[in-house]
């Protein structure tokens, strides 16, 4: 078990860390405890074998998640470790539910709707097309729970805690990664390990989560409100989903906040690079994201000089090293996580630092760390626009009124 290793540019000096660490202490007391840091008092593994077991003996293939956002985001971290397919569907696009109608049936598969609250319409959309699948819903209450009591699926408790925080620690991504055939346990003694290095008692200047908290938080007074995340690996594109929705949903609030972005590496290379080295600066962090080790690593049996006996890693790695210091010599804020191989314990722990990270900068913010109020705004409307089913007309209508109550022609000087 490896703790994620922290690189980042330019360093913090020592006056810097005490205040941050000041500001940690004076304002936690203004919001909820950080609940994910005792990962095993909300998940009881004994019941999720008892309820997961006997579909796995009928030989299940295909893990089919209706699940969005922090109800699934734990899970894409996770999911490339999974010897069984995870078929995760996030919403009702046609595409994603036409495959997977395609390509599994009642007899190798099980249906996980998630939803804590039960009225996001992206799940409760989908339910009824795998009615004859067998199901196992993470459900406590509403329309959710109620569609799937009269399917007479099997209803496992989601608590109320905050989604994004709670699927490393809850039946919320810990019943679809040991139907997967995930090692849960090793995961979530990753955590564990995790939280003993990044928990409040441990001083700033040992406690990597709150430095990187600290080091985005003063990059955000100068005017940073961007953090771009280039993970060099597939393995870290889901932990990477995750920190961007993290970042932005619990920073975001009372016109402060910092927004979580990303594209795979080293494709932004050639796509995104060019304005980070070249164009107008001041407006984002770039974070690099890199594994020592990958268990699919080969050699590249190259007859290139500079590429004989290189790996196919190798590579990658170089350009990721290039590319951290292409940043920097051009002035530009600049941050490296690396863990030293994709295992469970080891997502384990930079989950623990990515929740711990993002604790940390909304006690400096003096945001609350656990709601996204605003995010029910679009909800509303569109609930509402489906309950009057309006027209495309009718919708391209309200929205110009509304743009027109907003924006003065002053908007543009």
């Amino acid at each position: 078990m490896n703790p994620p290793v922290v690189e980042l540019y330019p360093r913090l000096p020592a006056e810097k860390l005490r205040v941050a660490a000041d500001n940690i202490n004076k304002n936690k007391a203004k919001f909820e405890a950080p609940f994910f840091m005792e990962p095993y008092k909300h998940v009881d593994l004994t019941e999720i074998k008892k309820v997961c077991d006997p579909i796995l003996a009928k030989g299940v293939k295909n893990i089919i998640v209706l699940g969005t956002g922090g109800s699934i985001q734990t899970l894409l971290a996770l999911q490339y470790l999974a010897p069984r397919r995870i078929l995760p569907l996030p919403s009702s696009r046609p595409s994603e539910l036409k495959d997977a109608l395609k390509t599994t049936s009642s007899q190798d598969s099980v249906v996980l709707p998630i939803s804590r609250g039960g009225e996001t319409l992206d799940i409760n959309s989908t339910i009824s097309l795998f009615k004859n699948y067998p199901m196992i819903a993470l459900s406590a209450r509403g329309a959710m729970f109620n569609l799937v009591k009269l399917l007479n699926a099997t209803i496992m408790d989601v608590p109320d805690l905050s989604g994004r925080f709670a699927g490393a620690c809850t039946n919320v991504g810990l019943v679809p990664a040991y139907l997967a055939g995930i090692n849960v346990k090793n995961f979530l003694d990753g955590t564990v390990g995790g939280y003993k290095i990044y928990n409040p008692q441990v001083p700033i200047e040992q406690n990597p989560a709150k430095t990187f908290a600290a080091y985005l938080y003063y990059l955000h007074k100068q005017g940073f409100t961007n953090v771009f995340s280039m993970p060099y690996s597939r393995w870290l594109e889901g932990s990477v989903g995750l920190f961007v929705q993290e970042i932005s949903e619990s920073t975001g609030k009372g016109g402060k906040g910092v927004l979580g972005t990303s594209q795979p590496a080293p494709i932004c290379q050639h796509s995104v690079l060019e304005l980070l080295l070249g164009g107008s600066q001041g407006h984002s962090i770039p974070v690099l994201w890199e594994t020592r080790s990958d268990p699919d690593n080969l050699d590249l049996l190259s007859t290139l000089p500079e590429l004989q006996n290189q790996t196919a890693l190798d590579v990658i790695r170089y350009q990721a090293d290039a590319t951290f210091e292409a940043l920097l010599s051009r002035g530009i804020p600049a941050a490296k996580l690396t863990i030293e191989s994709p295992a469970e314990e080891n997502i384990g722990q930079l989950i623990a630092f990515i929740q711990s990270t993002v604790y940390y900068l909304c006690l400096m913010l003096e945001v609350n760390w656990a709601d996204n109020p605003m995010v029910v705004i679009g909800k509303k409307i569109c609930n509402e626009a489906m309950a009057r089913n309006l027209t495309d007309v009718q919708r391209q209508a309200n929205r110009s009124n509304v743009a027109r109550e907003k924006f003065d022609s002053k908007f543009y000087p």
